[in-house]
């Protein structure tokens, strides 16, 4: 499966963004899918999961400010980030993998990166 992240870009404090992931190659209806993110300096971490049955979960984080979505007829999974701060500012990533109970395990195709930066 081939992932590509569209929507990143220059936004200010408080500002809002909407990021998609389209798959290709393969149908991800049946996987969970996840959106990741790497600060600059930092290691990458997990944002927000879908389930197949379109069950959410978010980090504490952005919980209340950010949504994960997704539409399997367009094999697209979407991120609506609001009321985004700094220290959202880090490349974007989305990922196909399972739930294996409530733990989240991460596909090993992983696609280019969309970069948000958030203005003071």
């Amino acid at each position: 499966v081939q992932l590509q992240a569209l929507g990143g870009g220059l936004v200010q404090a408080g500002g809002s963004l909407r990021l998609s992931c389209i798959a290709s190659g393969s149908d991800v209806s049946r996987y969970s899918l996840a959106w990741y993110r790497q600060p600059p300096g930092e290691q990458r971490e997990l944002i927000a999961t879908i389930r197949s049955d379109s069950l959410t979960d978010y980090k504490d984080f952005v919980k209340g400010r950010f949504t994960i979505s997704r539409d399997n007829a367009k094999n697209t999974v979407y991120l609506q980030m609001n009321s985004l701060r700094p220290d959202d500012t880090a490349v974007y990533y989305c990922n196909t993998g399972e739930h294996r109970g409530t733990y989240y395990y991460p596909g090993r195709h992983w696609g280019l990166g969309t970069l948000v930066t958030v203005s003071s």
